[in-house]
């Protein structure tokens, strides 16, 4: 169970639900550290005092406020703690709105809420069915780390999740990254929406969903400590700046998509005869002429197959007793 990294409580109206939080995400990255190489040792980052010139232990030192090059005012942790601010240990929901209406930009970390104690479990319960049948996002204020933040809540799972939210302002406008005027065909994005439609999936899980940097890393590590060459960098199936046919890079893609999942490619499809093309008027006659010619021939020969088979009936009869 991951420890809890923050106490307090969310205000839903008139109700008060107390949680407690816990980070929803780890990180499995690899750590680095320096070192000197010359000889190997680790370097470290030191504290030292201005006007002293020595080293400074860690309850030493506390956050200050410059308030001008000669004044500083210190803020202790206490100052943190009791700021006179409704949020400083509140989730105050402030509305509800869709999920979809929330730019995924301005989401940030997500952390486990938990009921703290018996006496929020139904409260708790209240809020995360609310949430649940709404099919809404809780809009919520809180105070973490020297900064008033925008978050939402959401239901996870049977959980309730706070994510940390960027302020609107705290969003760069991309106007100036918009990329210069280029020309697309309707077949191109045809063939572009055939390819999302291939690639389609319902869970980010499988191969593809992989921290392959991290185990490439890894193989690099292992490699040097058992005094291994290196593993031999694979070469890119397109490399960087070569042009390519955009439309064929299209159909490839959708064919290797098709392949992937088991599906009948361009080139392996089943081939299927296309539709005769109609003839001209010209045309038509001989073959009008044919086909009632055929038609009178078969007239005769059920005709004549009839006749032949009353002779048989006839001859057949039983002959009546005297």
């Amino acid at each position: 169970m991951p420890r809890s990294i923050w106490s307090g409580a969310i205000s839903f109206g008139l109700v008060t639900v107390p949680v407690h939080v816990a980070s929803a995400t780890e990180d499995h990255s690899v750590r680095f550290h320096q070192y000197h190489l010359e000889d190997m040792a680790r370097v470290r980052v030191r504290k030292f005092c201005e006007v002293e010139d020595r080293e400074v232990r860690s309850d030493e030192i506390a956050k200050g406020y410059e308030l001008t090059t000669t004044q500083v005012i210190p803020i202790t942790d206490e100052d943190l703690r009791h700021l006179p601010l409704p949020t400083a240990k509140a989730l105050e929901i402030h509305g509800f709105v869709p999920w979809g209406a929330i730019d995924p930009l301005r989401i940030g970390e997500g952390y486990y809420l938990q009921p703290g104690g018996q006496v929020a479990a139904k409260p708790y319960e209240l809020l995360r069915q609310a949430l649940a049948r709404s099919a809404r996002v809780a809009v919520t204020k809180f105070a973490w780390s020297g900064r008033e933040r925008l978050g939402l809540l959401r239901v996870r799972d049977d959980v309730i999740v706070l994510h940390a939210m960027r302020w609107p302002d705290e969003v760069r406008d991309p106007s100036e990254l918009h990329p210069p005027a280029a020309d697309v065909s309707d077949a191109e994005v045809d063939e572009a929406v055939e390819l999302i439609e291939r690639m389609t999936t319902d869970r980010l899980e499988g191969p593809d969903f992989v921290d392959h940097y991290t185990e490439a890393l890894e193989k690099v590590i292992e490699a040097k400590r058992e005094d291994h060459a290196l593993p031999e960098v694979p070469e890119p199936e397109n490399p960087a700046g070569k042009v390519l046919d955009l439309m064929a890079a299209l159909r490839e893609s959708v064919d290797k998509a098709k392949a992937s999942r088991g599906e009948e490619t361009g080139a392996d499809a089943e081939v299927h005869e296309m539709p005769a093309k109609k003839t001209t008027a010209k045309a038509k006659a001989p073959a009008k002429q044919a086909a009632a010619k055929k038609a009178t021939t078969a007239k005769k020969a059920t005709a004549v197959a009839r006749k032949a088979g009353g002779k048989k009936a006839a001859a057949r009869r039983p002959r009546r007793s005297a």
